[in-house]
């Protein structure tokens, strides 16, 4: 017998494992021994009120519960010996499309730019103490891919494409806490990622898989409008049945390289804008109606939408991959630009907020007749180096404070800030195109008005967040997910535009793992 309910309660008794099974137990007037699983479904703050609250649903069987909902146990069996299915990319799209690959029976071979997890940090601290970025290892490139240094949100709009909780399972069984089964918005945390991407590794590499490291494809290897295989930089060729491209919104490269060899590709709607930065405390205060954030509830978030005009266009301004109690990192992936992006450790205990605050860009905003499919690339790789030269040159990143952004006067101070590599303080009207610095100034005085506190010179926005989803997209069919021209070729991910974020990313990779299963089942019969 199964009884669903749904509790109200104060965050030191839903936060506490004990507590809460006490407060379940005592709403169903039941006695410990008469309960044999308690599956908690969803846990999510209410801070509508007065008082912040926590709303818990569960599953309460008073028999043993039905197999499926207890922890999944995925078993990778030796596939060594099985025909080979190329994965270009080590993010969360490659990853998961090999742990699927295995599943089904065959061998991915995973080939990435980067470098593994551990040796990538020494790239990372380069970058930020010496301003010396490394075009193929960095916050974008490397085993995990951009989430595995970013904030490890979990959270996706994406149910229709695949399993979240078998997902969600897949990295529990990898290290993560169980809490992400449940929690409405899940998090795992920088600081925790890299662990949990080295224990995937494993799994693939007993399994019978290969990972390549400091493996960028410089070409592919096409026949009769059939992918054969890839070549790497050193030189070497990987054959395989079919080619996952996984490569991320970054791979700038890849993207000229299909440009090149006339594969279709084309130009898509993306965002860009800045990061703003306050203190953590006052939008506790502002998200939680008190003083102080009590030690129970998590650091808050906010999320924020407004329509913007121009040039009698409309565009949406809103806020991107909010971090609490979180850092600003430089996220550039060539010398001679200035990228930044956020991340949050699991504690989320930096006394810095900080999110992306992003205008639509659409293809109509872009220079299509010069640059073709390239037009928004070429966009957002403009602004990144005109960062880069606006703020001196380095990674230093230019920023001016928010309130003087918005009445359009140079700052002569700046904040204490989360972005290591420093702070140059300009008039960033002077960065953005007319349009965007509008949309951005509208953006934020209307945003202001929805949280009070929110617009002033506490809080300062630095940029330029411009990688916030691929602005080129490598059309596939809907229903095989192949290449719309060149066969066993299976676009992947956020680099292929069919993925924003760690959850929907992995959804993506299995998905292309079983269609290429499903084809190969095809041909045997």
């Amino acid at each position: 017998m199964k009884k669903e309910l749904e509790l109200v309660l104060p965050p030191e008794v839903a936060y506490d494992e004990a507590l809460l099974q006490n407060a379940i137990l005592k709403h169903l007037g039941a006695q410990p021994d008469a309960v044999s699983y308690i599956h908690k479904l969803k846990r999510s703050i209410d801070a509508r009120g007065k008082n912040v609250l926590l709303r818990v649903r569960a599953d309460v069987y008073f028999n043993s519960p039905p197999s499926d909902i207890l922890q999944a146990k995925f078993v990778y069996p030796n596939v060594e010996k099985a025909p080979s299915v190329i994965i270009v990319g080590a993010g969360p799209a490659g990853l998961f499309a090999a742990l699927r690959c295995i599943e089904l029976g065959m061998k991915p071979v995973i080939l990435e730019r980067g470098k593994d997890v551990r040796t990538r940090r020494r790239d990372l601290a380069a970058i930020n103490k010496e301003h010396v970025v490394n075009p193929d290892s960095n916050y974008c490139f490397g085993e995990g891919g951009a989430g595995t240094y970013s904030d490890g949100k979990l959270y996706t709009r994406s149910k229709k494409r695949g399993d979240v909780y078998r997902v969600l399972q897949i990295l529990v069984q990898h290290g993560a806490t169980p809490d992400i089964l449940f929690d409405a918005h899940p998090h795992i945390g920088t600081n925790k990622l890299p662990v949990l991407i080295a224990n995937i590794r494993e799994s693939i590499l007993q399994a019978g898989g290969e990972i390549h490291f400091d493996s960028r494809v410089t070409d592919f290897i096409i026949e009769q409008n059939t992918i054969k295989g890839v070549v790497t930089q050193n030189g070497n060729l990987f054959e395989g049945e079919s080619v996952i491209l996984a490569t991320g919104h970054s791979a700038r490269d890849i993207y000229e390289l299909l440009a090149a060899k006339n594969i279709f590709i084309e130009a898509k709607p993306f965002a860009m804008g800045v990061r703003v930065e306050h203190q953590q405390s006052l939008i506790d205060s502002i998200q939680y109606h008190c003083d102080k954030r009590g030690p129970y509830l998590p650091a808050s978030s906010y999320a924020l939408v407004h329509q913007t005009t121009y040039d009698k266009k409309q565009r949406g301004i809103f806020s991107f991959c909010m971090c609490p109690g979180g850092f600003i990192v430089p996220s550039a992936t060539t010398p001679g630009e200035v990228v930044v992006n956020g991340m949050s450790p699991s504690r989320r205990d930096s006394q810095f907020a900080n999110s992306g605050i992003v205008v639509a860009i659409e293809t109509e905003d872009m220079d299509v007749k010069t640059y073709g499919a390239l037009a928004g690339l070429r966009m957002q790789q403009a602004l990144e180096q005109k960062a880069c030269a606006i703020a001196g040159g380095t990674q230093k990143a230019p920023g001016q404070l928010l309130q003087d952004f918005t009445r359009s006067k140079l700052s002569n101070r700046l904040l204490d800030t989360s972005y290591q590599p420093g702070l140059t303080s300009v008039d960033m009207k002077e960065l953005f195109p007319a349009s965007m610095a509008h949309r951005l100034r509208e953006g934020f005085t209307y945003f202001g008005s929805k949280m009070k506190g929110y617009l002033s010179n506490e809080a300062q926005i630095i940029g330029v967040e411009s990688r916030t989803s691929a602005p080129v997209r490598i059309p596939r069919d809907r229903e095989t997910l192949e290449h719309v021209e060149i066969k066993n070729l299976f676009p992947c991910g956020e680099g292929a535009g069919y993925a924003g974020g760690i959850v929907s990313a992995a959804m993506d990779g299995e998905r292309c793992a079983e269609k290429i299963a499903a084809k190969a089942n095809r041909r045997q019969e």
